[in-house]
């Protein structure tokens, strides 16, 4: 009687998790393999082996994407302190002094990757957004290249925009609604800027310091404004709907 084979092929992965993670794609998990996320056995023949502890270890991967937009980097950095015993929720240094939310609660932006160039193929194996997307996201300014002709590149940004920006897609919203987001949020960012180019222009570091501090606070104080417009608004449209 042969043996019960006690691990998946990346087929059967992509079969077991794809009714939670509906946008998966075997692309996607060769990526995750290839940045270090997941670290599947190999036969002889170059087959990847998914064991238990593979799967659950890129179900939480893919979770933390999708519910916390969190970037890879910082992924990466919680599987570290879980393997290494360590608490994956401590913050490093990094968030401690930049006043990203490390709660879990998913409030605050996750920041971005720095130095993360990524081609329109990788980004979309990354984020499971698709390739035209993308473009047609490039073509309303949501997202934008970067880096000379023959070497441009998606960076950290794009990949986090592009990672909410997939939640607006799930729900029929097109690329060309989301402008009006860009919009006011240039205007705002013009707005607060002002607010502190006085202090900013002083070479003072602790002056400097206390800018960045300020727009932190107003960006954090923005997000609670609108959220609560928001919330009005929709009661009284249902309530007069």
């Amino acid at each position: 009687m042969a043996a019960t084979r006690n691990y998946q092929s990346i087929g059967e992965v992509l079969v077991n998790v794809k009714t939670e993670f509906p946008d998966i794609t075997i692309s996607k998990i060769r990526f995750l393999e290839s940045e270090g996320l997941i670290t599947p056995e190999r036969t002889p023949s170059g087959y990847r082996k998914f064991y238990a502890d593979d799967v659950e270890r890129l179900k939480s991967i893919l979770r933390l994407q999708r519910d916390e937009y969190l970037p890879l980097k910082v992924i990466k950095e919680r599987l570290l302190k879980a393997d290494s015993g360590e608490d994956p929720d401590q913050p490093t240094l990094e968030q401690a002094t930049s006043g990203v939310d490390t709660d879990g609660g998913g409030e605050d932006l996750a920041e971005a990757p720095t130095g993360l160039q990524m081609s329109l193929e990788e980004m979309a194996a990354a984020t499971g957004v698709e390739r035209e997307r993308i473009k047609e996201l490039e073509q309303f300014g949501i997202v934008c290249t970067h880096g000379p002709e023959g070497g441009r590149y998606y960076d950290g940004d794009d990949y986090v925009t592009l990672s909410i920006v997939k939640d607006f897609l799930r729900f029929g919203i097109e690329p060309r609604h989301l402008t009006m987001y860009k919009h006011f949020a240039e205007r705002e960012s013009a707005f607060f800027e002002a607010l502190v180019a006085p202090t900013l222009r002083q070479k003072n570091p602790d002056a400097r310091r206390a800018a960045t501090q300020t727009l932190g606070e107003l960006t954090t104080t923005s997000r609670k404004f609108k959220q609560a417009l928001l919330r009005n608004a929709l009661r009284d449209n249902l309530a007069t709907g």
